[in-house]
Formats: C-alpha cells, structure tokens, sequence
C-alpha cells in the first residue's frame, strides 16, 4: 500500500472514530451516519461470510459435485435442510406467516437439544467440578489457604440465595458474607469490563495522535 493510499484509509478511519466519539456532545447526524454505514458494512460482510463459509461448502458443494469434469448430483439428502431454510422467509409474508413456524421449531428444538446439555456441562459440571478442590491445613501452605478460600467463599455465596431457611444466626452471618463475596465478584466483573473498554479509548487514541495525525511519536 502506497503512502498515499494509507493515508486516505487512515483518514476513513480518523473520520468515523471522530463521528462516533462526537455523541459524547450529543446526539447528531455525524453520529447516525457513522453508525448506520458501520451497522451496514457489518451486516455485509458477515453476509458475505456465511455464504462462503457456510452455505457454500457445507450445502450447495455437498449436493453439486465435479467428477470428471461433469455435474454430478451428490448426497441429495442435504436439499432437505435447504428447503426448510428456505421456508423461514414465509416469514415476511403476513399471510404464510404461519409456514416459517415449522423450520423455526425444528431449529429451536435441536439447538436446545444441543445448547443445554453443553450448558450444563460448562456453567454447572465443570464450576462444581473446579469447586472440589483439597484442603490441607498440615502443613499449611499458600496453595491450601487459597483453596480453602474459595470452597468457604462458594459456600457462603450459595447459603445467601438458600431461602428456605431464615437468615439468623450462623445461616444470617454467612449470607451476609455471601453477599459480601458476590458484590467482590460483581466488582472485578465490571472493574475487567472497564479496563477492557479504556484499553479500546487508548488504542483509538494513539491511533487519532500517532498514525493518523503523528503529533505524537
């Protein structure tokens, strides 16, 4: 790429980060212009995406193949599928709106079939699992404190959302830690967030200082 040409797509680049920092002042036309080609090149290319990646090689080249330089018709089976995606845009038709439900229902039930027990296996097996950790008090070492932390913290948390029981006493005092690590949870979430979306202001800044105007070197 020419110097020329960088400058030219460093220039783009420097307009739409400014269109987009510009609704820090308030909502503007520059904004939604920014927004709406950035919504729209998005849905493009992921368009583009799928059809090369997915409906491509994994529909129409599965049914359509070459042997010996003729177009051979191959696992016919796969035309199945296509048809029902096809009939998911009956959705846009308020009269046969109705047909779209079929495919939607067959999609919603496998992907469930397939989403919760992988799910299940991810968010509760394996936090269960990475729980059931050993604990040794003899001899007394910064791995076993460690792990005696979380299993108490674990516990506490879970006492807290046990209503079957009334808070008082032991049960009251170890919600109340409970309560304690989950708003400690909670805090390193957002505080991680936060830092995340800096460390994205930061790199639009040395990209606004350095490459685009280098009034920073």
């Amino acid at each position: 790429m020419s110097p020329i040409e960088l400058t030219i797509w460093q220039t783009i680049g420097a307009f739409f980060t400014i269109a987009i920092f510009s609704f820090l002042y308030k909502d503007n036309p520059l904004y939604k212009i920014a927004e709406s080609i950035v919504v729209g090149v998005a849905a493009g290319y992921f368009t583009v995406l799928l059809f090369w990646t997915s409906l491509k090689p994994k529909f129409w080249d599965q049914i359509i193949t070459h042997r010996d330089g003729v177009l051979v018709i191959d696992k016919w089976w796969y035309i199945i599928p296509g048809i029902l995606g096809l009939l998911m845009y009956f959705h846009f038709s308020s009269k046969f709106a109705w047909i779209s439900r079929y495919p939607l229902c067959l999609y919603i039930g496998i992907g469930s079939g397939i989403a919760i027990p992988l799910s299940l296996q991810t968010f509760v097996l394996r936090q269960v699992e990475a729980t059931m950790l050993p604990v040794s008090l003899y001899p007394l070492e910064a791995q076993s404190i460690n792990n005696l932390l979380i299993v108490l913290m674990v516990v506490a948390a879970l006492i807290y959302f046990f209503f079957s029981m009334e808070h008082k006493g032991v049960v009251g005092k170890t919600a109340t830690f409970g309560i304690w690590v989950i708003m400690v949870g909670f805090g390193a979430s957002f505080g991680y967030t936060v830092m995340a979306r800096v460390s994205l202001l930061i790199g639009r800044i040395q990209f606004l200082l350095v490459d685009w105007l280098h009034w920073v070197k």
